[in-house]
């Protein structure tokens, strides 16, 4: 049953194994079966026809030298005109399924990868280098595909071949042989050449792959080698593994030279010596012009076959190196996998709880968590995402109840957000760079803007909503790209939301607007910002000092200033230098504007 033509991307693009590239490959093959066979068949009817006309040429020149011009003659040029017809009509058709092929094989792949990066998250390029997983989506997924491309075309050179051996055995024994079993021994001469080939492309693929990690290392901290004065350091350290990529090119193209080379010499000293051999028997008698013309032919013809055998031998090679490389990146382990059989979800308003720090968030409250340690309270808030599951094994949280691990994945991802201290924008559209989720109109875009008062990016970006942003949003200043994440965390409308030091790269003026409408937009749904602005804190219904990993302390923040305990007093420590860390009115400090983060 042939398998239906369905748009891209693919609703289902299915598991590759991951046992061995060849496997692999059979498997996408027979995820495309039906449009495969179509490309199968069009080829062989394409080659086919190529393969007749020699033998139609010869029969008309025959008939054309014994009978003259007649009705015999007539009918053989009817017959090549056919047999032209088919040949265009199949061509093309040929060509189409090719082409739906290699699109059909390269996006299957492709879209496994985008899938399995996305479920893998930060893990997959700390197991394998960036430009590892950039490579094997702009390069090997097309490798692959190429397979494909040259399937059909293959197929119908080797039912060609055999169709032709079977014609040139019939008409003259010797000639026959000469052609039926030179072409053999041509493609065994070439195929020595593969293997060493193989060789050297694996290699220069490694190469590639470390120069294109190199390059995108490099152009991603350009600001900080700007800074240390090391970029001419890493410029060279470019141009030194560039040169490795050329120099493995320059072993590629050397063997590719030789085979290059043999596959037009080997196949012309083959037609030579049947050109020769069917001269002799033509003068004695024993060949007939028309099937001279025919022998001839054929024997030019036979090459192409041969070409086709000896690159998709090539292809085929250089698809399986490819495949390795996809497998090595769908192999990578998501650090959060969906649990096997995911437990009931708690219904909405439940508590989460941190157990290790002891940090609850109840229902409908907006939490500020402090700690003198930044990081030591990043990674708390982070935990409550679920976004490691090895490393958060010792330090469980729950919701409802129930451990983050064993919930739907899915189902986490829309109750709880967190939104980090980096900011991360992607290019494209502003308005869709807010809307993550897709479900957003125009005005919930524009309140955002102005809850993260973020309506200043609207003046940066060429046609304000619809504007697009370059990479990484490069065009914004530093708090610029932070109030527009804060807007798409916002935008996301969760049941929890985490923000972690939404405000560290804006002035005090700003943080103090922003942070009255944080908590007012939120007020009612479970909010925690972690923060030591005293700006912000003032807006929380409830503050948590952290300290030592564990919750020592919880109260307003005014609560919390005038206690005369020892966990008050640390308290007072870390907001008081946050507070010195805010710009007073008319005095220089961090400022939005004065980020230059690019």
């Amino acid at each position: 049953m042939l398998d239906p033509v369905r748009p891209l991307p693919l609703t289902d693009p299915g598991e590759l194994p991951l046992t061995t590239p060849g496997r692999a490959l059979w498997w996408v093959a027979s995820r495309q079966r039906g449009l495969l066979a179509l490309s199968l068949t069009a080829g062989t009817v394409a080659m086919v026809s190529q393969a007749a006309t020699p033998l139609l040429i010869g029969r008309a020149i025959d008939d054309g030298v014994a009978h003259g011009f007649g009705p015999q003659l007539f009918t053989w040029c009817a017959l090549m005109l056919a047999n032209a017809a088919v040949l265009v009509a199949a061509g093309a058709f040929s060509h189409r399924f090719d082409v739906e092929s290699w699109l059909r094989s390269t996006y299957r792949l492709a879209q496994q990868i985008g899938r399995s990066a996305s479920r893998t998250g930060h893990r997959i390029t700390r197991t394998l280098p960036t430009g590892e997983v950039v490579a094997a989506v702009a390069n090997d997924t097309m490798r692959v595909g190429e397979v494909f491309a040259m399937a059909g075309r293959f197929v119908g050179g080797v039912v060609a071949y055999g169709v032709v051996a079977a014609i040139m055995l019939s008409r003259s024994l010797t000639l026959g042989l000469v052609v039926t079993l030179g072409i053999p021994v041509v493609a065994g001469v070439l195929g020595l050449l593969v293997r060493p080939l193989h060789a050297r492309q694996a290699a220069q693929r490694e190469e590639t792959g470390h120069l294109t990690s190199l390059g995108s290392d490099t152009v991603s901290g350009l600001r900080i080698l700007r800074g240390i004065g090391g970029e001419g350091v890493f410029a060279g350290r470019y141009a030194a593994q560039s040169q490795r990529v050329r120099a493995e090119g320059v072993r590629v193209a050397t063997v590719q030279s030789w085979l290059d080379g043999l596959q037009v010499l080997l196949p012309g000293l083959l037609v030579a010596l049947v050109l020769w051999i069917g001269a002799r028997g033509a003068i004695a008698g024993d060949v007939t012009p028309g099937q001279l013309v025919t022998f001839y032919v054929y024997a030019a013809f036979l090459s192409w076959p041969l070409q086709l055998a000896t690159q998709m031998l090539q292809i085929a090679t250089r698809a399986l190196v490819s495949l390795r490389k996809v497998q090595a990146v769908l192999r990578v382990e998501g650090a959060t996998p969906q649990a096997a059989d995911p437990a009931d979800a708690p219904d909405p308003g439940a508590e989460l709880v941190d157990e290790s720090s002891g940090l609850v968030l109840r229902p409908g409250e907006v939490v500020g968590l402090v700690c003198a340690r930044p990081d030591e309270s990043a990674r708390v808030a982070t935990r409550l995402g679920r976004f490691d599951d090895a490393a958060e094994a010792a330090y469980p949280v729950r919701l409802g109840g129930v451990r983050l691990g064993d919930l739907d994945r899915t189902h986490l991802r829309h109750r709880v957000v967190v939104s980090e201290a980096t900011p991360h924008l992607f290019s494209g559209p502003l308005a869709e760079e807010l809307d993550a989720r897709g479900r957003a109109v125009e005005a919930e875009l524009l309140h955002a803007l102005f809850v993260a008062d973020a309506q200043d990016v609207l003046d940066s970006v060429p046609d304000g909503i619809d504007g697009v942003l370059p990479e990484k949003g490069s065009s914004l200043s530093g708090g610029q790209r932070q109030r527009v994440a804060l807007a798409r965390a916002l935008l996301t409308d969760p049941e929890i939301l985490v923000l972690v030091e939404p405000t560290s790269a804006v002035d005090a003026h700003t943080e103090a607007r922003i942070a009255e409408r944080v908590a007012e937009v939120r007020r009612g749904r479970t909010t925690l910002v972690v923060t030591a602005s005293p700006l912000v804190l003032e807006h929380m219904d409830d503050v948590a000092l952290l300290d030592g990993g564990r919750v020592v302390a919880r109260g307003t923040h005014h609560e919390l200033l005038g206690a005369a305990h020892d966990a008050s007093a640390r308290y007072r420590a870390v907001v008081g230098r946050g507070a010195e860390e805010g710009t007073p009115e008319g005095a220089p400090g961090r400022a939005d504007e004065k980020e230059e983060a690019r």
